[in-house]
């Protein structure tokens, strides 16, 4: 199968790499730290005004109308740009989630104010017992016993927990679950859960791209200034083997990531698997990158003031959200060697 972008798929990517460039410098990031939520909604009307909450929402509801093999880009160039405002709970993951509940009134009211910029949506991680972005939230997606439930924040009792990035903040959750809206019950709930956790995961992944690519560019820089022995300590065999190995592991990974964006596009069989594997590989490559940019920057990198950590944090966050490496290990050992997920390839199974 050939795998290739569309001419104006790479325009939206470049549109959207121009716009953090110029609204989301490194300066915009870490002031963020600094305010009580974290988040701006005045960046979020810019992002809506390019779109970016709107593209899964469909055009009769205000949105783009697009996928996730459009949105894959998108995703890429927030993880390079280090930007943490609530776009995979709200955009890849509730969108999605709404469309897809079978309560189409109540879908039609929250999508249209997705897309307008006018609510922002949490969803709990099947993975994780903390809800990222809850304190922001308009709506909370929450599963409780056999049902999925959508929680108006009013209705919810949120809890601060720590976090080792300050980009993020996470909460778990209590709410009445009797008075709260169900969203789909039983296997209907457990099929938008298993859903909401692959395009998360996907998400995350191609967030960790970007951050990967971001973190080799800074490493590649500064080991083109610093040096030692009268020369840069890039020209040392040493550091150019650690920064080669990073950009194969990189590529390899966007592969991965390209073809689990087509497998959740598509609705197709061995998604699952798929996004185990573009989560696994990405965030390696991105954990390898914190590593061994760390190492090449030296004491330097262990200040506040460089700004490497920024997407050290991120890496070290995206990791753990919507599966860790270590659980998507195990998921994907369950498909390929228990028979637990289908994993067949694209066409290209032996025959009998």
């Amino acid at each position: 199968m050939e795998f290739n972008f569309t001419e104006d798929q790479r325009l939206l990517q470049e549109t959207v790499r121009d716009f953090l460039a110029g609204e989301c410098p490194v300066e915009f990031v870490r002031g963020q730290w600094e305010t009580e939520t974290g988040r701006s909604p005045e960046f979020w009307a810019k992002l809506t005004e390019i779109g970016v909450p709107g593209l899964l929402v469909a055009e009769e509801h205000g949105g783009l109308g697009m996928n996730e093999i459009d949105f894959v880009l998108v995703l890429e160039e927030i993880g390079r740009a280090g930007l943490a405002e609530p776009v995979v709970p709200t955009a890849v993951v509730g969108v999605p989630l709404l469309r897809e509940c079978g309560d189409d009134g109540f879908a039609k009211e929250w999508l249209a104010k997705i897309a307008a910029g006018e609510a922002i949506v949490a969803v709990g991680q099947p993975a994780s017992p903390l809800v990222p972005e809850a304190h922001v939230a308009d709506l909370l997606i929450l599963r409780s016993g056999d049902a999925l439930h959508a929680v108006p924040r009013a209705a919810a009792r949120l809890t601060a927990q720590p976090s080792n990035d300050p980009s993020q903040r996470l909460f778990t959750v209590e709410f009445d679950a009797a008075g709260a809206r169900v969203l789909a019950r039983g296997a209907d709930a457990d099929r938008l859960e298993a859903a909401a956790l692959d395009r998360g995961a996907l998400a995350c992944a191609a967030q960790q791209l970007g951050a990967c690519d971001r973190l080799i560019a800074m490493s590649v820089d500064y080991t083109s200034q610093r040096k030692q022995f009268g020369v840069p300590i890039g020209s040392f065999q040493a550091v150019k083997h650690h920064l080669a190995n990073l950009k194969v592991a990189l590529e390899y990974a966007r592969s991965h990531v390209e073809r689990a964006a087509h497998s959740v596009a598509h609705g197709a069989r061995t998604r699952s698997t798929d996004v185990s594997m573009a989560k696994i590989a990405a965030g390696q490559a991105a954990l390898d990158a914190a590593e061994v940019s760390l190492q090449v920057h030296g004491a330097l990198g262990y200040t506040w003031e460089q700004d490497l950590h920024v997407w050290m944090r991120r890496a070290w966050t995206l990791d753990l959200a919507w599966g860790s490496t270590a659980w998507h290990r195990a998921r994907l050992q369950e498909a390929l060697f228990d028979g637990g997920l289908p994993a067949e390839s694209f066409g290209f199974s032996p025959r009998a």
